[in-house]
């Protein structure tokens, strides 16, 4: 399962490297290569360790009389279940192994057509998002957001720091579907609403992506605010406009218009990144032909709250009926199942 024998010619490789001067002047480099080391080291001695407590107790399994001492047969038995959660954990960190898996993720959520009903739908998505990160003691940060013309939001833009977040949110990308009874409507009747969610690492000093000047446009905007003393007196939002990909980012959450522009140019560069790797997966994804492609205009998921109480992943079939917990940034089990399908 894990590749033991792959994963201990790649430490010996780097084991190499690092003793190679040469390879020392690259300091970024050499960090990195450290940092990929340690981590594979401890896997590996994580994975030995579980293999020698797994013999060790079927052995005494073997010898011990379940009637004789049930309270030790009972032990045992528990200690087997401690040790298949903690490889099902190592399993799922070979899963989050991809080239951006360890990065930050920028995260898009955009209402769909439906008015206030898709605009509050963003707004839930938002907050079951949040909560999950915060659940895992992850940091978000509120990049943009356009607020609805009477409740919820038009589209919102954060970014999520801390292990894996790219990793774990890359499958996330997709129209997420609510079924539920409206409380914008005086009648109490059933609405669908639709949102699409956008997810991307964030590019950092280890990604190279150049720009010309030629192939972007920027315009600067007045902010929206509050209102009142709070309303914006200068065109400190930019939106950046790429030319020859037709991606569009924009930033207004900082009052420095020099501040925004340059966290919007960040955007661009890791949406740019994230084509190049999907570019790059291409392949492997066509070779998956028994495996749903995963894309930005497919209806990914389902939440249901009637007539039923329902949350279908429907590249997974995965069914979860505790809807208000998903809501609650209860995402993990979707996010595995995902994980361990498309992987």
């Amino acid at each position: 399962m894990f590749e033991k024998k792959r994963i201990k010619e790649v430490l010996k490789s780097l084991e190499d490297k690092l003793e190679d001067e040469s390879s020392w002047k690259d300091h970024q480099q050499i960090n990195k290569d450290l940092k990929k080391k340690n981590y594979l080291t401890n896997f590996v001695k994580s994975i030995d360790e579980l293999s020698l407590s797994y013999k060790d107790t079927i052995e005494l399994l073997e010898i011990t009389d379940e009637n004789e001492d049930k309270g030790l047969y009972l032990e045992l038995e528990d200690a087997l279940k401690l040790y298949e959660k903690k490889i099902g954990t190592l399993y799922l960190e070979t899963l989050l192994s991809g080239e951006a898996d360890n990065k930050n993720a920028i995260l898009e959520i955009h209402s769909g057509a439906g008015g206030v009903e898709s605009q509050d739908w963003v707004e839930m998505l938002l907050r079951m998002y949040t909560r999950w990160a915060e659940n895992r003691k992850f940091s978000i940060s509120l990049i943009d957001k356009s607020v609805g013309d009477e409740a919820g939001l038009k589209s919102v833009t954060i970014k999520i720091s801390g292990e894996n977040t790219y990793g774990w949110l890359k499958l996330e990308s997709g129209v997420h579907r609510l079924v539920r009874i409206s409380p914008f409507d005086s009648q109490s009747r059933r609405h669908t609403s639709f949102a699409s969610v956008f997810c991307y690492p964030e590019v950092d000093n280890t990604v190279k992506i150049d720009i010309a000047d030629k192939d972007i446009r920027i315009d600067t905007y007045r902010a929206s605010g509050a209102g009142g003393q709070h309303v914006n007196k200068t065109d400190s939002a930019v939106r950046i406009t790429h030319l020859p990909t037709k991606i569009i980012v924009q930033c207004q959450n900082t009052p420095s218009q020099h501040r925004n522009k340059s966290i919007a140019m960040d955007m661009l560069k890791s949406k740019l990144y994230e084509i190049e790797l999907s570019k790059e997966n291409e392949e492997n994804r066509k070779n998956r032909s028994e495996k749903s492609e995963i894309s930005w205009g497919n209806q990914i998921r389902s939440y249901v709250m009637q007539p039923y109480r329902m949350v279908k992943d429907h590249r997974t079939n995965l069914e979860v009926a505790d809807v208000s917990g998903v809501l609650n940034g209860h995402l993990d089990k979707l996010l595995e199942s995902q994980l361990t399908k498309f992987s």
